[in-house]
């Protein structure tokens, strides 16, 4: 089973945006971006995220700021959301209220770079604690940082194809299924719950509502998706996440 989810850009500074990367507003608003959920046996159950982009030209993809794929890179790192940024938030009820019928004010943020890093934080409610960085979900033990895998992991680019002709790090190069495609995928794992409905958890948390978001950076502008959007764009904004469907 799969939930998809079309992201749309916000709208509430696409002409100064626009203007800023020298394109048109029309060049932003046909940036492709769409996310699809799955849960899957991966031996054990996970939520399945895996993140799609198309650039309309070849100029906005000489602005586009996606890292090439780094191992060593893997692992927890905080601030991910000042570069290009795989977002999605998810909330529901804790799995020691299931009598309870109101979402729980709580929430779980997962920010992935295309590079390898990435960070799952916890909020007790909006924007709560307000500490940056943010509160890292913990594993059951209380002090292991939650973690994700990576899934479509890109073949590592050789030292001669990243370097340019002036033998310089040739920063540009980015891995793409085909010109100005670019895709990751990532497994969030997950405890199945049995009850007369199929329910997933991650943590404590049953899955109610999910909010798959993303900021592309473009030159220094950053530019926010999602299924819809505040004004000001927040993707923190309970209103606007989509009920999920698996």
């Amino acid at each position: 089973m799969n939930q998809t989810f079309d992201l749309y850009i916000a709208n509430e500074t696409i002409a100064s945006d626009a203007q800023q990367l020298g394109v048109a507003i029309d060049d932003l608003k046909r940036i492709c971006v769409q996310v699809s959920s799955n849960i899957i046996q991966y031996p054990e159950v996970c939520l399945q995220l895996t993140y799609h982009i198309t650039l309309p030209n070849q100029m906005l993809a000489d602005k586009l700021d996606w890292p090439m794929w780094q191992p060593e890179q893997v692992g927890f790192s905080d601030y991910l959301w000042e570069e290009t940024c795989l977002e999605c938030f998810i909330t529901g009820r804790t799995i020691d209220s299931h009598t309870v019928p109101e979402y729980t004010t709580s929430y779980i943020e997962i920010n992935a770079n295309p590079d390898g890093r990435y960070a799952l934080y916890q909020f007790e409610n909006y924007r709560n604690p307000a500490t940056l960085p943010p509160t890292p979900l913990y594993q059951d033990d209380g002090h292991t940082c939650a973690s994700i895998e990576w899934t479509n992991k890109p073949k590592q680019q050789s030292a001669s194809a990243r370097m340019n002709l002036l033998g310089q790090p040739n920063t540009l190069i980015k891995p793409e299924l085909k010109p100005n495609n670019y895709e990751r995928s990532f497994n969030v794992p997950l405890t199945q719950l049995s009850d007369s409905h199929l329910k997933y958890a991650i943590n404590n948390t049953i899955i109610e509502q999910i909010h798959p978001c993303v900021i592309l950076w473009l030159d220094k502008t950053p530019l926010y998706f999602a299924t819809s959007h505040s004004s000001p764009p927040d993707f923190h904004n309970r209103q606007y996440w989509s009920r999920f469907e698996l």
